[in-house]
């Protein structure tokens, strides 16, 4: 920070308790300048943007490949001051009116006037505000509203990200530009409807035993769908015939995927959420067991709407049987966000924009008062204490989870799935078409 830019500062009001917004919300803040003495801008400009980027190296003997992408979803940025570069174009406007003395171009060219004059900000009077500021604190208001297309929710972890952000930058000139940046969370709320996530998932396999221990067991696995929000029951029916010499336990464990793509390469994190276990099954005999498995509720949603990073979940389902390797089913498992996450929505549709108004004002009468301005960061998905979303409990009818920008061709199987689990390898999502097919990255770090 410069001697003359004591501190400046983007902050924006939260609109719920969960400090969470959604598609369509309007997100409202203020710039904060504190200058010591009258200081000229080149410009001042306040920007909201949104993207995912990834970024690991890998090292091959004496050689360091460092791998990286990213995913930009929107960004727009507004002046409250710019410098004057219009001036130029509006002259040769008139001067191609005095010229040409033809309507169409009198139009034109007032379109464009008044295009330019629309792309900066005003104060809270309507008045454009002065380049020279004067010593002490000065404010600037702004309220964005969100666009209204589905994007993948904040998440953050050592090698990759995805952030929603609003930043301000101050130019002046034959100086060094003061930027200043907030993080805000995210989260999807309103999702279209998608069958395959309500369709019943089903898996089968049967395993002969050897060398310490005889016979043979089988297991069949059913779930009544694969998408379940935040919070909810996970019912898993397994019906299990022992014909081995042994007693064997049922075993369940949900683990979460976080696939990490760039240039062809993907890194691999798992990580196991829960263990639990059913009832012993005694030899020679065959029982039905009913497991209701809970979801936290702090985890992060599926992320199936990214290019270079995804967040999956299975469910894993296991016999564990003495003295030889243990039979499995694994199911595809998606976490869906809960039916609202906002506390202020537009009452219609419209564009992606930025308005004025004063601090602590609203833009829409229908909005409630928005709290003091405070600054928050977008707080990590690694941190259970912090939930982004409301309660625990799915209202009905269940949302469904399906990006519109990534919906494939409609399913071609019936209401329910077969997984055979002869390999330990789960069925792929694109499978039931979450999501477009991705080159194949086959090799795992």
């Amino acid at each position: 920070m410069s001697l003359t830019v004591k501190n400046i500062s983007v902050i924006y009001n939260p609109i719920n308790p969960n400090n969470t917004f959604t598609s369509g919300d309007f997100i409202s803040g203020q710039v904060l300048l504190d200058v010591v003495k009258d200081t000229q801008m080149q410009s001042l400009s306040v920007k909201i943007k949104g993207k995912a980027q990834v970024c690991w190296s890998e090292h091959y003997g004496k050689t360091t490949v460092v791998y990286s992408d990213k995913e930009k979803y929107y960004s727009m940025e507004r002046f409250f001051v710019q410098e004057d570069k219009t001036h130029g174009r509006r002259n040769s406007c008139s001067f191609c009116v005095t010229v040409c003395r033809t309507q169409v171009v009198v139009v034109v060219m007032l379109l464009l006037i008044d295009l330019v004059g629309n792309d900066m900000l005003k104060d809270p009077s309507g008045q454009p505000y002065c380049s020279v500021v004067a010593p002490g604190h000065h404010v600037y208001p702004f309220t964005f509203q969100l666009p209204h297309d589905h994007f993948p929710p904040t998440f953050k972890s050592a090698i990759g990200k995805i952030a929603y952000t609003l930043e301000t930058k101050l130019s002046r000139s034959m100086r060094v530009s003061s930027k200043a940046k907030a993080e805000f969370h995210y989260a999807p709320s309103h999702v279209v409807s998608s069958p395959e996530l309500m369709a019943p998932q089903y898996g089968s396999i049967e395993k002969k035993m050897k060398l310490l221990t005889s016979g043979n067991v089988s297991m069949d696995i059913n779930t009544e769908k694969m998408g379940y929000c935040l919070g909810e029951g996970l019912k898993v029916l397994a019906e299990v015939q022992n014909n081995s010499s042994r007693a064997i336990t049922p075993k369940y464990c949900l683990y979460e995927k976080h696939s990490f793509m760039a240039k062809g390469k993907r890194k691999l994190h798992k990580h196991e959420l829960f263990k639990e276990e059913g009832d012993s099954i005694e030899p020679k005999s065959k029982n039905t067991v009913t497991k209701v498995l809970s979801i936290p509720p702090d985890l992060t949603i599926s992320i199936l709407n990214c290019k270079v990073i995804k967040v999956e979940y299975r469910l894993r389902v296991y016999l564990d049987v003495p003295y030889a390797s243990d039979p499995e089913i694994k199911l595809p498992v998606v976490i869906l966000p809960l039916q609202s996450v906002s506390g202020a929505k537009s009452n219609t549709k419209s564009d992606f924009g930025i308005w004025n108004h004063p601090p602590g004002g609203n833009v829409n009468p229908s909005l409630p008062s928005m709290p003091p301005p405070c600054q928050f960061g977008a707080p990590s998905y690694y941190e259970p204490p912090l939930n982004p979303f409301p309660a625990p409990g799915c209202p009905g009818p269940l949302a469904q989870f399906a990006p519109p920008s990534y919906v494939g061709p409609p399913g071609q199987f019936g209401p329910s799935v077969s997984h055979q689990s002869d390999s330990s390898a789960p069925p792929s999502y694109q499978e039931y078409q979450l999501y477009p097919q991705l080159p194949d990255h086959s090799k795992k770090s």
